[in-house]
């Protein structure tokens, strides 16, 4: 969430911080009850004041007798009522300005490059090397089933589209890269926490996913609403909303593996074939709480993160930064981590590392204290994946794939399957 100071003292900054992300977006309407609002409490204040005026006048008045204190009774009355109706809109201003700061993006930091999509997206750094062949590559919804690894059509039998079945060596991978990714977050310094699945409306919106992207989710049905989240980001997040963090606490890490829920509602069809875009996939997610003077060089830090598991594994990627018309919606800066998938000829994204500077933590009211007795002040939170599990999986299928179907395992990750080398047909 913005700001409210920010709009009141620096609205056309605002309007034009916005403009970046593609399209005017109009606050008049924000900035007509703003401006109600200040006149109101002026205007209330001034009559609370009278209040207390004509209230010591008619004690004085009733000592003295007469009609003095009939008429100021009688104005007193008034005034009440004025300053009850005033307090009433103010509260009713108040809700209005809340529910419309909470539709309103996350302000682009002033280093995010300027542009209108992902085609703009500067390309930052390449790591590795394209892995060649001797042999048409294969797409990974090819390689997973003739391996007998990976089954959409089960998985569709089961649940529908987007949903798959991972069989023998692709359900030991998966497991395998999770243990694998989170023992080297907590080598780095991160805290592994496992959290619910199931989250409030509360939560969802504490981290941005609402109202924009109610669509996006899935939710009971039912006397209690909850929603399966779409990113461990959204529990770990909301584990210090409404609580301060004393000196000495920050910076604190976490690292968090969840299942993934997302209806796509809004991807129109993109990447319907094997594991890139499931309604339901595996990752492990990386959240940090800095303050705000060490977010910047705790992006880079996350991002090194992120990227040590490509490195591990031997799988080539590059990084590119958003610019400022793909930034998702709470994120002030963000990197797109893309790992290089053979049989698609293409570079897909396997990881997003944003700094959202204090827009989550406002909704969340996560402060902390530079020392003791200090005023709390908002502190900065980030996050990124680390990675997604599906998406990693496929990499290795294509980027390991040998000319006879079978699949190497990465040198990293044999110990966690028992020394295996190959994956080929059981």
């Amino acid at each position: 969430m913005l700001d409210r100071r920010q709009i009141t003292d620096h609205l056309e900054d605002v309007e034009k911080a916005l403009a970046r992300r593609g399209g005017a977006i109009d606050l008049s309407d924000l900035r007509a009850l703003l401006a109600e609002r200040k006149s109101l409490v002026t205007e209330t204040e001034e009559l609370r004041h009278r209040q207390k005026s004509a209230g010591d006048e008619m004690k004085a008045a009733a000592k003295a007798g007469g009609d003095a204190a009939a008429k100021l009774r009688e104005e007193l009355g008034k005034l009440s009522a004025r300053v009850k109706s005033g307090t009433a809109r103010i509260a009713e201003i108040e809700a209005a300005v809340d529910e419309r700061l909470l539709e309103l993006p996350n302000l682009p930091l002033a280093e995010v490059p300027e542009g209108a999509g992902e085609q703009d997206n500067p390309e930052v750094s390449v790591w590795g090397e394209k892995p060649t062949f001797d042999f048409a590559p294969k797409a990974h919804w090819d390689l997973g089933p003739e391996l007998g690894i990976l089954d959409f059509e089960r998985g569709a039998k089961l649940s529908g589209a987007r949903f798959t079945v991972l069989f023998d060596d692709g359900a030991r991978l998966s497991r395998a890269l999770i243990a694998f990714m989170l023992d080297v977050h907590r080598e780095r310094g991160y805290r592994e926490v496992q959290t619910p699945y199931l989250v409030s409306r509360e939560t969802m919106t504490g981290t941005g996913q609402l109202p924009k992207f109610e669509d996006d989710a899935f939710k009971t049905a039912g006397e209690k609403e909850l929603f399966l989240i779409p990113t461990a980001e959204v529990p770990v997040t909301n584990l210090h909303r409404e609580e301060i963090f004393e000196p000495g606490d920050l910076p604190l890490h976490y690292c968090s593996y969840t299942a993934c829920f997302r209806a796509e509602a809004g991807s129109h069809g993109k990447d319907v074939r094997g594991l890139i875009r499931q309604h339901q996939f595996d990752k492990v997610e990386l959240v940090r709480f800095e303050r705000p003077e060490d977010s910047s060089e705790a992006l880079e830090a996350l991002l090194d993160d992120a990227c040590e598991i490509l490195r591990r594994l031997d799988l080539h990627y590059r990084v590119v930064e958003l610019c400022s018309g793909d930034l998702g919606f709470s994120s002030a800066r963000t990197f797109d981590v893309e790992v290089w998938l053979p049989g698609q000829d293409a570079y897909r994204e396997i990881s997003s590392c944003s700094c959202f500077t204090d827009f989550q933590a406002r909704r969340m009211k996560i402060r902390y204290r530079e020392e003791q007795g200090a005023k709390p002040k908002l502190v900065h939170t980030l996050n990124g994946s680390g990675l997604a599990v599906g998406r990693t999986l496929v990499a290795i299928l294509e980027q390991y794939q040998e000319a006879d179907g079978t699949v190497r395992i990465p040198e990293a990750l044999q110990p966690y399957l028992g020394g295996q080398e190959v994956i080929s047909v059981e």
